[in-house]
């Protein structure tokens, strides 16, 4: 094993962890975040172009993305 990488593992325990969103409030940003995608979801419906494609259907599948693997952490279903 490279000294290195072998500092990094037994220096591990002393620096935990920080997720940026914390476990409290999951819940809520992935409940925001497909909310958000189901409203540009039906903006999108409403108004079908071309155009618009980048415009709703981009930013509508990251927040569903995203908020579906919020809402799995927030409830325990770990990915």
């Amino acid at each position: 094993m490279d000294s290195s990488l072998h500092e990094i593992w037994q220096t591990a325990p002393g620096s935990p962890f920080l997720p940026t969103v914390g476990k409290g409030s999951q819940f809520l940003v992935g409940f925001l975040l497909l909310l958000f995608g189901l409203f540009v979801t039906g903006a999108f419906a409403l108004n079908r172009s071309f155009a618009n494609l980048p415009i709703y259907s981009v930013p509508a599948s990251l927040a569903v993305a995203f908020g579906t693997v919020y809402m799995f952490c927030a409830v325990g279903v770990y990915v």
